[in-house]
């Protein structure tokens, strides 16, 4: 049928392939937040970023919906939110954020992802101090608003920092202020298409494309574990 078709094909399976990994795990986050704080999302913010994520990465509405019904049924499985942290090949460091209702299963896969690249898991709490955890906002450039100015109206909400790439506005604050930045942006009529909670290496490492290769190959298979909602490195 020709290359052009074998393209729209690969193009379509790799689509496909990536839906297919991130929709369960957003999926469980609406789950994880709706049975935390309820399944109104006004009332809950946590909730509400969920979603708002869920729309960002194309989620159907359907798929929403019905994350949020698993989470008012009375057999919803109750999830941990539970980290793991360790060494990979060439000494890279690996925080892994995860949401499980078998803690067991859990920590056995993600341990073994570790062991068969030569590494292992390190003491909770030992990489802490390696990783600083930031609230970030991505939105599209606003019209009719000066980003200097804003940035000096969101201080007093814990702004540290506002980015621009392209058309794309990204807002950076501490961990704690995530709250007060959320609210801030909305009373300025500001609505993110992302907003979450992610974790910066304090001191980045350079690796060669040798170790690179060795280390995201590693990378991949935690990800892919549907329990793993995310994993940080100190690549630079």
């Amino acid at each position: 049928m020709g290359r052009a078709f074998e393209y729209r094909r690969a193009a379509k399976e790799k689509r496909w392939d990536k839906m297919s990994k991130i929709f369960p795990k957003l999926a469980k986050a609406v789950t994880v937040a709706a049975k935390e704080g309820g399944s109104d999302p006004d009332m809950n913010a946590k909730l509400r970023t969920a979603i708002q994520n869920a729309k960002a990465e194309n989620m159907p509405k359907d798929n929403i919906e019905a994350a949020i019904k698993r989470a008012e049924g009375k057999d919803a499985a109750a999830y941990l939110e539970i980290n793991y942290e360790g060494k990979g090949p060439h000494g890279v460091l690996v925080f892994v954020e995860c949401a499980t209702d078998n803690p067991n299963r859990t920590v056995a896969n993600v341990k073994s992802y570790f062991s068969k690249a030569g590494g292992g898991l390190v003491p909770t709490g030992s990489l802490e101090f390696m990783f600083s955890r930031k609230a970030v906002f991505e939105f599209d450039k606003p019209e009719g608003i000066d980003l200097e100015e804003l940035e000096l109206e969101l201080i007093d909400a814990g702004v540290e920092e506002i980015e621009v790439e392209g058309e794309t506005v990204y807002v950076y604050g501490d961990y704690t202020n995530f709250g007060n930045l959320s609210t801030a942006l909305e009373e300025k009529g500001i609505e993110p298409n992302k907003s979450t909670l992610k974790r910066y290496a304090t001191t980045p490492v350079e690796f060669t494309e040798e170790q690179l290769e060795e280390i995201e190959k590693m990378i991949d298979k935690i990800e892919d574990d549907d329990d793993v909602q995310a994993a940080y490195t100190n690549i630079a």
